[in-house]
């Protein structure tokens, strides 16, 4: 904090505000004292205790009527609407007399706005920079729709002095990419040219790199286009107008409209105060407004119209012409709050606080290296890390390599940096251009990523050893100098790897670094392996049930994991979304061959008939035709862009006893949902991470839901040594938990015997004369987290974040072994406790 202090000191934490950066921590963000630490801010920043208080006394306090009546609490409303404008515009310095605020649901309702009502023409250009949000990339459909050409465009800036426009010759270049036109037939002729109107849109800060633009691209796009298009096919045209997207740059450094009259600019409330939500504008010069076109009329937009004729009169006033139905005017009653905060502290005095915080951040992991001296970040858009530069946002974007030079998954970043209670965020942030750009992507490793099955918001961070997206920390108003030296040590601790020690220090052996010898029990040798329990889980994510001896199947053990729970939207409901779901308990009685659940929510058992007339191994397909639920799955090439989804079909032939089953689950889970059955005995899928149809490891053989194989092996001196280390780890945990069983993991099988881990080098295992393949470990997710003790469920940090300080391969936090049984089709095939464990070893 000292050295941090000494470079920062005068720009850190409000030293001229009225209240520093403790005391707006103690008063108004209490609630990040439970160990949040929140590194979002360019995805939404945090509203203030203070401010929602202010606003809900404001709401108690006063009555609110809709604008378009003609109450006095109505014109009360109106003016309060009207108020609310003036702030935007003063926020911005713009004139009321050049601007107008016009409110939407979000900055992307407002370039949508832009887009459908800009005057299109066959002759028009839209011009955008790489380094766009999609919501902006969004507007080109509609040039393209009307004959427009569209080209991104990549800003070259020389080094002379911001402000500076052209002296010896123009300081900023706009280098063009290919030109995009559906009409390919039309010819521009030149004379045409200076009547189309044109559109050349950037952001003023970069929600990827957190780049800022050069805000003097407004007048030189308006005043000196040929010069600054000098070479491309546009440096012809005239009547430029300039869009600034300024959602992720007003909340530091405002666009001053006195000084870059841009014609449009659009933003998000959210993104300045964290509230409210769904509430943007659109401020939008006069003389722009009335170029733009719209077709649409509503309530609110009209000042007559007749119903059974083609006549409408609208209204005139620029917000009164373009505002569709009533004003979200509570919302727009909150925002006076926001601004007072943010008045009170400055834009700038916040733009020096947090950029502070993201300079010493780039500049830790710029130095950060491996233990064999390789460089552990990459960062995005970092070039220049003096703060007087004004060249970045507080927003700091990499990614991490291993000392090989491979790279860490972000992903895997993201899971790790939950578990230390630090909130970022991965991927592209919606914005393929600077995502492109910056990690070197060509059009063809894009085009394979997507056909290969990369979308957004999926699992594949790395493909062909290329990360598909990187890791953004931001930081607001309200971030510290803790959260910055938390999240640095977070990476550290996590990433990056010291030299390697001998004799009494770590040592790595087989593919896990182990703990030093003395702190493993003494064993002069370990026993032989047997099975000491058996555990079938007939519905995914509910409790199951031990057994002494049970059938084999196709697909595992017999009827684990056969059924599922359905929201209503089709979701698959886990102890993740729902761990109420833990306390679900199940039972099969074979004989009788029902399924029996229960739960301490509803007053009766459930039983439902599963209808099997024998549990002949080789027989594991039951009739779907009594009451019970039959689940189709209609599952189709996963590389196919048309069947990116599967359907469950589900058909019950007494409806009576669906809506029992469906009520029963409702109440014991608390929401609504229904059960649904597999009954499918060719399928080789499985259902990935997110839940969705995915091809998992075991593609020879049939399973149910499960998410990656048929059984889950968890060996008792695995879980041992796991105990140690957490006891070892925090006196404190070690207080308040008892010793995990192995069961906390969810295993079918657990062995007893031999060394700890031993099972991760098992390349085949024979239980009793049953054989097995293994898959490999475990990929462990925050549902190993969950407790169930005494009827309660908890969760904590424990025990995945210790397991990804010593499991963690490739990404993934690996736990128990998985396997594959290998079916003996000529006998009737049981796996029983007490049977010999014989693993064939790589």
């Amino acid at each position: 904090m000292e050295a941090f202090l000494k470079e920062f000191g005068d720009y850190y934490g409000y030293p001229d505000g009225p209240k520093n950066i403790q005391e707006i921590r103690d008063t108004e963000f209490k609630r990040l004292d439970k160990g949040v630490v929140y590194l979002d801010h360019a995805g939404s920043t945090l509203y203030s205790e203070l401010q929602m208080e202010y606003i809900f006394k404001d709401f108690t306090s006063n009555v609110f009527g809709n604008p378009h009546s003609q109450s006095d609490i109505s014109s009360a409303t109106s003016d309060l609407i009207a108020d609310a404008r003036h702030q935007v515009l003063e926020y911005f310095n713009a004139s009321p007399e050049d601007y107008s605020c016009l409110f939407t649901s979000g900055a992307t309702a407002a370039l949508k706005l832009v887009g459908e009502t800009f005057p299109w023409t066959q002759d028009s250009n839209f011009l955008y920079t790489m380094e766009n949000h999609n919501s902006v990339l969004g507007i080109r459909e509609y040039a393209l729709a009307q004959g427009a050409s569209a080209c991104a465009v990549d800003i070259e800036e020389a080094a002379n002095q911001p402000g500076q426009l052209t002296n010896s010759g123009p300081s900023i270049k706009v280098k063009h990419r290919a030109v995009q036109m559906r009409n390919t037939s039309k010819l521009q002729k030149e004379e045409s040219r200076g009547n189309a109107y044109n559109l050349f849109a950037f952001p003023s800060e970069c929600n990827f790199s957190g780049l800022r633009f050069n805000l003097d691209l407004v007048k030189l796009m308006k005043e000196n286009t040929e010069t600054v298009l000098q070479g491309s096919p546009f440096s012809k045209s005239k009547r430029w107008m300039v869009l600034i997207d300024a959602a992720k740059g007003c909340a530091t450094l405002p666009p001053d409209l006195s000084e870059y009259p841009a014609d449009f600019v659009v933003l998000s409330f959210y993104k300045l105060f964290g509230y409210p939500t769904g509430l943007g504008a659109l401020l939008v010069r006069n003389d722009a407004a009335k170029l733009l076109k719209k077709t649409y009329f509503s309530g609110g937009t009209v000042a007559a119209s007749i119903a059974d004729i083609d006549f409408v009169k609208r209204r005139e006033r620029v917000e009164e012409f373009f505002e569709d139905g009533s004003a979200s005017f509570l919302s727009i009653a909150a925002i006076r709050h926001g601004f007072k905060l943010l008045k009170s502290l400055t834009p700038s005095a916040i733009w020096m606080h947090t950029t502070s915080l993201s300079i010493y951040v780039k500049k830790k992991l710029q130095a950060l290296r491996h233990g064999n001296g390789a460089a552990v970040c990459v960062l995005y858009g970092s070039e220049n890390l003096e703060l007087s530069s004004h060249k970045s946002g507080p927003t700091v974007t990499f990614n991490l390599k291993r000392p090989d030079g491979s790279w860490f998954g972000y992903l895997e970043v993201e899971k790790l940096a939950s578990l230390s209670g630090i909130q970022l965020r991965t991927g592209c942030f919606c914005n393929p251009g600077a995502c492109a750009k910056y990690l070197e992507l060509s059009h063809s490793e894009l085009r394979s990523n997507v056909e290969a099955g990369h979308i957004c918001w999926d699992d594949n961070d790395v493909i062909n050893g290329k990360p598909t997206g990187a890791v953004r920390v931001s930081f607001g108003y309200m971030s510290t100098f803790e959260d910055a030296k938390k999240f640095i040590d977070f990476i550290i601790s996590s990433f990056a790897s010291p030299p390697k020690k001998t004799g009494n220090g770590t040592v790595v052996s087989g593919r896990f670094p182990q703990l030093p010898s003395e702190d493993l029990e003494s064993k002069e040798s370990f026993p032989s392996h047997y099975l000491k329990s058996i555990t079938v889980y007939p519905i995914k994510s509910c409790a199951g049930f031990s057994v002494i001896r049970w059938p084999l199947c196709r697909t595992g053990l017999l009827h684990d994991r056969e059924w599922m729970v359905q929201g209503l939207t089709g979701e698959i409901l886990t102890q993740k979304k729902v761990p109420e779901m833990s306390l679900i308990k199940t039972f099969i009685d074979l004989e009788e061959g029902l399924l029996s659940v229960e739960s301490s929510r509803c007053e009766d058992k459930l039983h439902i008939r599963i209808k099997s007339d024998s549990y002949n191994p080789r027989n594991d397909e039951f009739d779907s035709h009594a009451n019970m639920y039959a689940l189709l799955l209609i599952m189709c090439c996963l590389t196919s862009a048309a069947c990116n989804k599967f359907d469950f079909g589900c058909r019950l032939e007494n409806r009576n006893e669906e809506t029992r089953i469906n009520r029963w689950f409702t109440n014991a889970i608390g929401r609504q949902c229904k059960l649904l059955r597999y009954s499918s005995s060719t399928s080789k899928d499985c259902l990935n991470r997110n839940k969705s149809p995915g091809l998992c490891r075991d593609l020879e053989s049939n399973i149910n839901f499960a998410n990656e194989a048929q059984f889950l092996l968890i060996s008792e001196e695995s879980v041992a040594d796991l105990n140690r280390r957490l006891e070892a780890k925090d006196e404190d945990y070690k207080r308040a938990h008892e010793k995990l069983n192995p069961h906390r993991f969810r295993p079918n099988l657990v062995i007893s015997g031999g060394e700890p881990y031993g099972e991760d080098k098992w390349k085949t295992v024979k239980i009793g004369d049953n054989h097995f393949t293994s898959l490999g470990g475990c990929n462990r997710c925050q549902m190993i987290n969950i407790s169930n003790e005494a009827g309660l469920v908890k969760k904590s940090n424990e025990p995945l974040t210790t397991l990804a300080s010593y499991r963690r391969v490739k990404g993934k936090i690996l736990f128990g072994t998985l396997l594959r049984y290998e079916i003996d089709e000529k006998r009737q095939c049981w796996i029983g406790v007490g049977e010999e464990v014989n693993p064939d070893i790589e």
